[in-house]
């Protein structure tokens, strides 16, 4: 048991423990992409023309939560957040999915600007109270991690449009082999802009995604 705990700790370390190296010990330029550049806009400083990229936004979303309250984009106001699309009679990616989140959850515990918002496609099924059961069963914490459920159509077209990934349901199958969704996990920065696609299956894609929310942070401290 000892060894299982000793290692647990040391996955959940080890990119806290790259970021600092790349910080303290060698010229820190890792910088994070921006997704879906919109377009471009001229402005004049000091006499210059200067481009500036207009980039995809999250657009307003309202969702009910395993709480039984509403959530709005209002919710990650000056919040980093990681998205993802999931239900909880998956039979196959979805509770791997959640275990690594779990692990991200773990990971900033203590730090109220990180977020989790995980939506399910199939909203039928996963009602509130079952969503509150699947919370608990990942040791969700109130108002870090959210489960949210709605409207079928309004929460394909949030995955689509707004994250750009799969979310739908094939009439074709029967059961939970119907809906298919993305394996991945979205890190949103503060500014509802796309920084970073991961697999939220894959341990080591689990890492990048911790050691770059770190650098957002990072990013975001020398702002101040």
């Amino acid at each position: 048991m000892s060894k299982r705990i000793g290692l647990l700790l040391l996955l959940l370390v080890f990119p806290v423990l790259v970021y600092l190296f790349l910080k303290f010990f060698g010229q820190n330029r890792y910088t994070l992409p921006k997704y879906f550049p919109q377009d471009v806009v001229e402005n004049t400083l000091n006499g210059k023309t200067v481009s500036d990229t207009i980039f995809h936004k999250i657009p307003d979303f309202s969702f009910l939560s395993n709480s039984g309250d509403t959530v709005t984009q209002e919710i990650s106001r000056d919040k980093i957040y990681v998205a993802d699309f999931f239900f909880t009679t998956c039979p196959g990616i979805c509770p791997q999915m959640s275990s690594q989140l779990k692990r991200v959850q773990e990971a900033f515990i203590d730090n109220p600007d990180i977020l989790i918002l995980s939506h399910t496609v199939d909203p039928e099924t996963d009602t509130k109270e079952v969503l509150d059961a699947y919370a608990k069963k990942y040791k969700a914490i109130p108002g870090k991690w959210f489960f949210m459920t709605g409207e079928k159509n309004k929460i394909y077209d949030l995955a689509q449009k707004g994250y750009f990934i799969s979310a739908l349901e094939d009439s074709n199958y029967s059961d939970a082999d119907r809906f298919i969704h993305s394996d991945k996990l979205i890190l949103v920065d503060k500014d509802k802009q796309i920084r970073g696609y991961y697999n939220g299956t894959d341990e080591k894609d689990v890492d990048r995604l911790i050691l770059e929310i770190s650098v957002l942070l990072d990013g975001y401290a020398k702002r101040n």
